[in-house]
């Protein structure tokens, strides 16, 4: 993606969901698909130069893999391995960009959208004069911002509303560096995802010594009792962010 001069220090934030838009600081409807020409408008109401894009997770799904013992050498087969792995793991059969970011030794984060996608939304930001700068899931966002603050292990809940009080979204958990990552698009309600998703995992985590102490939700106003303390994650979006 091209550099960006000096004079820029701050990408408009552009947070898409499924049926909402964030951007210049405000949420608006949006009942047009993902790369739709309701979202070229949206963008040219934001100030000239770079945007920031986080996006539903369900739009950019991430793998988190671990034990991989040797990689192919070389950038292009690299890339290539891990395309190959992230399309098969995730059963995914369009084409997908995706980005590798090694975590420790022998594990790797993935993170992808579809290749066609991704050219339409680059494509439109930069028809409005609002180049894409980063590109990057929900939860990502929240993680990244919210996991090197805490000195306790965590867990994080990020969550889009669906139909009915049902959530589709992701769970992931962290000691010092993220331990673990789950994903599902099946929508459940709250209990569902207390009973079905959480205090399995909060049980696999003890197994494995790393147990989480608090839960981090985003996406809902309420939550049930998940067996640890609950901080609900107020819904503060900026307008901008530092490049």
């Amino acid at each position: 993606m091209r550099m960006l001069g000096p004079r820029f220090k701050h990408a408009s934030m552009v947070w898409l969901e499924p049926h909402r838009v964030h951007a210049g600081g405000q949420f608006r409807p949006f009942p047009d698909a993902p790369g739709g020409p309701e979202l070229g408008r949206i963008l040219g109401t934001l100030p000239m130069g770079p945007t920031h894009w986080v996006v539903d997770d369900a739009l950019a799904p991430t793998l988190l893999l671990r034990d991989i013992v040797e990689i192919p050498a070389g950038a292009e087969p690299r890339e290539a391995f891990f395309r190959w792995r992230y399309s098969q793991d995730l059963l995914l059969e369009a084409p997908q960009f995706v980005q590798e970011l090694a975590m420790e030794e022998g594990c790797w984060l993935l993170t992808g959208v579809a290749q066609e996608l991704r050219d339409t939304w680059i494509q439109m930001a930069a028809s409005a004069g609002r180049p894409m700068r980063r590109l990057q899931p929900r939860w990502l966002w929240l993680y990244n911002r919210l996991a090197p603050s805490q000195e306790l292990p965590g867990m994080l809940l990020s969550l889009s509303l669906q139909e009915q009080g049902q959530y589709t979204g992701t769970l992931a958990a962290w000691g010092h560096n993220l331990t673990l990552l789950r994903q599902w698009t099946e929508p459940a309600d709250a209990e569902a995802w207390c009973q079905e998703r959480v205090l399995p995992t909060i049980a696999y985590l003890q197994r494995e010594s790393r147990s989480p102490q608090v839960l981090h939700v985003w996406g809902a106003t309420r939550w049930p009792d998940c067996g640890l303390p609950v901080r609900m994650l107020q819904p503060e979006i900026p307008a901008q962010e530092a490049l």
